[in-house]
């Protein structure tokens, strides 16, 4: 009768025996205590906050938690920004950042790691070298370049630098770099094209990258603030952070109770949306820490 093999973790139940691996363990854990009260500190902040009175707010001592539940706050906060077009327009925002930031960089992967493409590795080198530029020295010629296009105003100044991602084409061509060759080979003498052999083949094949990549461009488009402050002059066209840091942030004549309000509400999508696809994001912080 063949016993229940159980793997070894990390420390055995013999290790934490020892005194020394004990107090290591109990040192680890205290650090990691204080690390997630220090991440989880300003949430509590400004979801607290937003429950509490006028008065409660400039009390002093400051507290924590409210005495009473204000509710008032979200219905008054929600008068002075119209959250609903602002959402559409984020969605809007991510739905042309997505489709640029995947078709774009997953043909130029494509065809560093499944086609013939002269001048390959100096490619590959080139995009990988271009990671080492922080974002803050193109973001002028960025703008410039929009400009004498007249994209500026307009959904075209996110959607157009989107395709160019050094780090989505890298990351899938990791990817598609592990695909075994023969099968694209055997498409191809069936008669089949590059471009049907991406996207019959490569797409359905690369799925958990490509929705990784999904996640990413919307963490990236909802937290988004400044670069649309940037390049979009109407207000009507602006997405969610940017409309809430001009009328709520700024704004001189709203307490801090009613601003918590409105924070706390688009809190809540990003928080929905990471709960949903969490085993999702973990996989590609793997997928981009690792390469395939």
């Amino acid at each position: 009768m063949s016993k229940a093999v159980r793997e070894r973790s990390i420390m055995s139940s013999f290790d934490m025996n020892k005194k020394s691996v004990m107090v290591a363990y109990g040192v680890m854990l205290a650090a990691l205590l204080a690390l997630a009260v220090t991440l989880l500190y300003p949430f509590g902040m400004t979801l607290f906050g937003s429950l509490k009175s006028r008065e409660e707010i400039f009390v002093f001592p400051p507290s924590y938690f409210p005495h009473h539940l204000d509710w008032g706050n979200y219905a008054l906060g929600f008068k002075f920004v119209n959250l609903t077009r602002a959402f559409l327009n984020t969605l809007l925002l991510y739905a042309g950042n997505a489709l640029s930031a995947l078709l774009i960089p997953g043909l130029a992967a494509f065809s560093l790691s499944q086609m013939k493409v002269p001048f390959r590795k100096s490619a590959t080198l080139f995009f990988m070298s271009t990671l080492l530029i922080p974002s803050a020295t193109y973001l002028i010629p960025n703008f410039l370049n929009l400009k004498s296009l007249g994209m500026l105003n307009s959904y075209w100044a996110f959607w157009l630098p989107a395709g160019a991602n050094a780090f989505n084409i890298l990351l899938l061509k990791s990817f598609l770099d592990g695909i075994n060759k023969e099968l694209f080979e055997a498409a191809r003498i069936d008669g089949a094209s590059e471009l049907r052999c991406f996207f019959r083949m490569a797409v359905p094949l690369s799925l958990p990258v490509f929705s990784t990549l999904l996640i990413f461009a919307f963490t990236a488009t909802w937290n988004d603030w400044y670069w649309p402050s940037l390049v979009l002059s109407a207000k009507e066209k602006l997405p969610i952070s940017s409309l809430v840091y001009y009328d709520i942030v700024t704004a001189t004549m709203l307490t801090w109770n009613v601003k918590f309000s409105v924070l706390t509400a688009i809190m809540v999508p990003p928080l929905v949306f990471f709960i949903i696809f969490q085993k999702n994001i973990m996989h590609g912080l793997n997928l981009s820490g690792v390469k395939g």
